[in-house]
C-alpha cells in the first residue's frame, strides 16, 4: 500500500513545480522531499522524476500518480476535518430502516427536517419488516429501526438494544363500503372472524398480531392475501375481497370503497425507534430528535380517520 505522506510530498512537488518550492511549503529539505520520492519509486517500481534542465521534473509515470495523489491528499484532509468535527457537527451517514406507514407518514417529514438542520447528515432509507431489519442492525449494517410493535403482541428486542417510543396508534377494521358492518360506529372482530383477511406475509408483525386476535376468538383467520403493501390490502379490501387489521398511520392514502371501523375490544400499535446501545450517535439523536418534532403532523392516535 502507498504510504500517505510520500503521496503528499509527490503532490507537493507537482503543485508547486519543484523539489525546492515543495520541500518549502512542506516545512522540510530539500533532500527530504527527495528521499520520500525515492522511497516512492522503490514502492512503486516506476522513476517518477527525470533531469530537466538543472533541475527535476515528473515523469509520465511521476505524473499519473501525482493525480492520483492530489485526490487522495484531499480525501485525507476531508476525513480529518471531518472527524475533528463530529464532536460540534452532526454529519456522516445514517443508515435508517423503516416499516413501510413509518416511511410514509413519518420519513419524509422528518428528512426534510435534518437536511436542513444538518446539511452535512447524509441518510439512507431501506423499508422492509422488523423480523428482516434486526439482525441488519444488530450487525452494524444499519444505525437506526423505527420498528412496530402491536399490543396483543410486543415486538421481542434481543438484549444490548436502546428504544424510543414514537407513535401509539389505534388500530382498525378496514372493510369493502358494501359490507353488511359498513355503517356500524364500532365492530367486534368476533363479527369479522370468519371474513378472508388480507395482511403481509407469515412472520410479520401485522400478520402474526392478525393470528393472535382471531385465534384468541376460539379459530383460525382465513388469510387468503399474503401482501406486502398495505395500499395493496386495502385494494382489495375496496373490492371487497377482504378485511385487513390497519393501524391508523398506515390508513393514508386510502382508496375510496373502504371503512375504517374501531374494534370493541382496542388492538393498538407502537412505532418505537431502536439503535444500538452504546451506539447512540449525533446523527442517532439528531434522527430522533427530529421524528419526535414531526409527530404531531404525520399523524397520533385518533388524528386518522
Amino acid at each position: 500500500m502507498l504510504n500517505l505522506e510520500r503521496l503528499r510530498v509527490l503532490h507537493a512537488v507537482a503543485f508547486h513545480g519543484s523539489v525546492a518550492n515543495a520541500a518549502r511549503a512542506l516545512h522540510i529539505t530539500p533532500s527530504g522531499v527527495s528521499q520520500h520520492l525515492g522511497k516512492l519509486e522503490r514502492e512503486t517500481g516506476r522513476s517518477l522524476l527525470e533531469p530537466y534542465g538543472r533541475g527535476v521534473r515528473l515523469t509520465h509515470a511521476g505524473r499519473v500518480l501525482a493525480e492520483h495523489a492530489a485526490r487522495v491528499v484531499a480525501q485525507a484532509a476531508a476525513a480529518e476535518d471531518d472527524l475533528a468535527g463530529l464532536g460540534e457537527e452532526t454529519l456522516g451517514p445514517l443508515r435508517i430502516g423503516a416499516v413501510g406507514s413509518a416511511v410514509r407518514a413519518l420519513l419524509p417529514e422528518a428528512l426534510a427536517g435534518l437536511a436542513r438542520e444538518h446539511p452535512r447528515l447524509v441518510p439512507s432509507v431501506r423499508d422492509g419488516e422488523v423480523v428482516d431489519m434486526m439482525p441488519p442492525l444488530l450487525h452494524g449494517e444499519l444505525d437506526l429501526l423505527l420498528a412496530e410493535s402491536w399490543n396483543n403482541r410486543p415486538l421481542f428486542l434481543p438484549p444490548g438494544l436502546s428504544v424510543r417510543p414514537l407513535v401509539d396508534e389505534e388500530v382498525r377494521a378496514a372493510v369493502s363500503v358494501d359490507h353488511p358492518l359498513a355503517g356500524r360506529e364500532r365492530v367486534g372482530l368476533a363479527e369479522l372472524a370468519d371474513a378472508p383477511w388480507a395482511s403481509c406475509a407469515q412472520g410479520t408483525e401485522q400478520h402474526e398480531a392478525l393470528v393472535q386476535a382471531v385465534r384468541g376468538l376460539g379459530t383460525e383467520p382465513d388469510v387468503r392475501y399474503r401482501i406486502v403493501e398495505i395500499p395493496t390490502q386495502l385494494a382489495l379490501v375496496g373490492a371487497g375481497l377482504a378485511a385487513a387489521l390497519i393501524p391508523d398511520m398506515a390508513q393514508r392514502p386510502a382508496p375510496t370503497g373502504v371503512r375504517f371501523l374501531p374494534l370493541e375490544s382496542p388492538l393498538r400499535r407502537e412505532i418505537t425507534a431502536v439503535w444500538r446501545s452504546g451506539a447512540e450517535t449525533p446523527p442517532i439523536r439528531a434522527c430522533v430528535s427530529t421524528l419526535t418534532d414531526v409527530l404531531p403532523e404525520a399523524g397520533r392516535s385518533g388524528e386518522w380517520v
